[in-house]
């Protein structure tokens, strides 16, 4: 990295006990990230692990931001983007591993058309097979639409269907926060992630916002990266389940008609309700719960 030349791109990666993961993709970036100038900014979110110790030692030209608390992936890298320098940001999760130097490509995209203002790369399973990382519009439609490619991926021919719909570059809806590539002033303009978002459609909400300030959402599968998807969170799995269904919830309520919020919260309550009753599981109590505090909640918290 050459600092005396202007910051192109401000890689970004919050990380929260993720010492396990971390070297490999600081080593991986490090190894084969080539352009005139960037940087790699970590977020630490109050880790309780030997993360911070790590990079201090093993990677010094990291900059580092220790966070005093674990506020969530958005508002970590919200604080990244704060002192980013860089023209570009890539928000990275600590799960992804570079495999070979894939920024021109997406540079290049970027500043042949500035009507896109977010570009998401395709990413790999760790055998090297197609992962989703798009998304339809959330909503009803949206969502069942989702579920349904998801279920299909299950099954190997229909995977090879799905994969051969995302062959060439092409607008969408969404892409996944996993690899995030955004033009550091739409970040600035759209104030960044909404932090009330503690993790998940935290991206979803923030493509829909770009899409109404009239930029395109990207998919390119021309430059990949290995994702080893769901492994920050598998340690907290059943947290992580009621923070899906917060952060749906508010979701529905900043951007889908009053009639697709009625029907989330109805199918939810039928659905936990009967988990509770079959299960007495207290997490399905707790998104119960949730129905009738949520919109409460955040209507405090936006204030």
């Amino acid at each position: 990295m050459n600092q005396q030349q202007s910051i192109s791109v401000s890689i970004i990666l919050v990380n929260y006990n993720g010492a396990e993961l971390l070297p490999d993709c600081l080593n991986s970036i490090q190894k084969f990230i080539d352009i005139p100038s960037y940087e790699i900014i970590v977020v630490d979110n109050a880790s309780s692990d030997s993360s911070v110790e790590l990079i201090a030692e093993k990677f010094p030209q990291v900059r580092l931001i220790k966070q005093t608390q674990n506020r969530g992936f958005g508002a970590g890298n919200n604080a990244g983007a704060k002192v980013a320098s860089g023209k570009f940001l890539f928000l990275l999760n600590t799960d992804t591993i570079i495999t070979y130097n894939i920024l021109p490509h997406l540079i290049d995209l970027m500043q042949a058309d500035s009507q896109i203002g977010i570009i998401g790369p395709k990413l790999l399973n760790p055998d090297g097979s197609f992962q989703i990382s798009v998304s339809p519009a959330l909503g009803i439609k949206g969502e069942y639409e989702a579920r349904q490619m998801h279920l299909n991926y299950l099954n190997n021919s229909e995977r090879n269907s799905i994969e051969q719909k995302f062959q060439q570059t092409q607008e969408v809806d969404i892409v996944v926060g996993a690899a995030f590539f955004i033009r550091s002033s739409l970040f600035q303009e759209l104030n960044g992630f909404d932090e009330n978002f503690f993790m998940y459609f935290e991206e979803s909400d923030l493509c829909q916002r770009a899409q109404y300030q009239g930029y395109k959402i990207i998919y390119t599968p021309d430059v990949s990266l290995i994702h080893l998807k769901g492994y920050s969170i598998q340690k907290s799995a059943n947290a992580m389940a009621i923070e899906y269904r917060r952060s749906q919830i508010y979701f529905y309520e900043k951007h889908r008609p009053w009639w697709e919020q009625l029907l989330l919260r109805i199918y939810l309550f039928y659905k936990f309700f009967g988990q509770f009753v079959t299960t007495a599981n207290p997490n399905s109590l707790k998104i119960i719960i949730l129905l009738f505090t949520e919109k409460k909640n955040m209507l405090k918290a936006s204030v």
